[in-house]
């Protein structure tokens, strides 16, 4: 069948095999597979260079590939630009608007026939009273909320953010990351490239990480996080019989190894299991220690530990069903 042909209503909304792009001669995406199915927040994580912009802008149909395939609700990007440009909304890194546009006029400009109650957006991403402010006077954060306005704004079946809160202070983070949850929450498909990990860990259904325009890995964050942050750490005093503490923690549940420093610091590790056996027996040693720590691996971690890696891992097999 051909793909200009195909039902839009496939709960695949991106299908990308074998994407290769270079420029002058340096590959910046080598045979990248991405699924991304119906309702999904996917993060695109790496350092700078990964891969991760170009990725989406072919996604986007504003770069051709060298090589591969890509099809999004199931039309050619490039071929289908026309059919696809009123069903995909994006924020992209470059993205800005004149500092004299008033909000009013940029939805105005921006609206198509199939546009959407821009009222209702704006209520909803707390924009409602600045119908008439300037771009150019808006907080970052609501500069942000403007272009996810205007990205939803056609009433997209996919949404593009790229580097959504690049430079903007924590609290306009929070902000976007709320409206960017809202969209989460009502089944909108994002296609998320972040720098920002403790964000992907925060909105992301599924992140793939990429290094050198290859995946390293892909999961849920808490999957990449168990398979590469590395173990829990556990510490505490103790000024009691160090060896009996050590061999009543060694046997607890989800605990790898336990040791006693000088200064009587019990240290623990294990598995995230370990945190409530350890709580739960000094719980029941009539005691909390005032110097309880706990160290848990976050997506950060991960990824670090992923980079260091000598190799790629392999390709992710393409899944066969919605991934939830």
């Amino acid at each position: 069948m051909n793909p200009t042909t195909t039902a839009i209503d496939d709960h695949r909304v991106v299908t990308v095999r074998g994407l290769t792009k270079s420029y002058g001669g340096r590959v910046a995406v080598d045979r990248l597979d991405l699924d991304v199915s119906a309702g999904e927040v996917v993060g695109l994580i790496g350092a700078n260079g990964a891969g991760k912009t170009t990725a989406v802008e072919c996604v986007q149909g504003l770069r051709r590939p060298d090589a591969g395939t890509v099809r999004v609700l199931g039309l050619d990007p490039v071929r289908d630009a026309d059919r696809l440009r009123p069903l995909v909304g994006s924020q992209l890194q470059s993205s800005s608007l004149p500092d004299r546009l008033r909000v009013g006029e940029a939805v105005a400009l921006f609206s198509t026939r199939r546009a959407r109650d821009a009222d209702g957006l704006l209520e909803r991403f707390g924009l409602a009273g600045k119908l008439r402010s300037a771009f150019g006077t808006m907080s970052g954060g609501e500069q942000q909320r403007l272009f996810l306005v205007l990205a939803l704004l056609n009433q997209p079946r996919l949404v593009i953010l790229d580097e959504l809160t690049q430079g903007l202070d924590p609290a306009a983070r929070r902000e976007v990351w709320s409206s960017v949850a809202q969209l989460r929450d009502a089944g909108t498909t994002v296609l998320l490239v972040t720098h920002e990990l403790d964000e992907a860990e925060v909105l992301c259904d599924r992140v793939v990480a990429l290094r050198a325009g290859q995946v390293l890995d892909a999961g849920t964050p808490a999957e990449l996080v168990t398979r590469h942050g590395g173990v829990v750490t556990t510490r505490f005093g103790t000024t009691s019989d160090p060896a009996g503490v050590v061999h009543a923690v060694d046997d607890l549940t989800g605990v790898h190894h336990v040791e006693v420093g000088a200064d009587g610091q019990v240290t623990v590790r294990g598995d995230r299991s370990s945190i409530a056996h350890v709580g739960a027996w000094l719980v029941g040693r009539g005691s909390i220690p005032a110097d309880l720590r706990v160290d848990v691996p976050d997506l950060e971690t991960a990824l670090l530990r992923l980079l260091d890696g000598p190799e790629p891992l392999p390709t992710i097999p393409a899944p066969t069903g919605v991934l939830r």
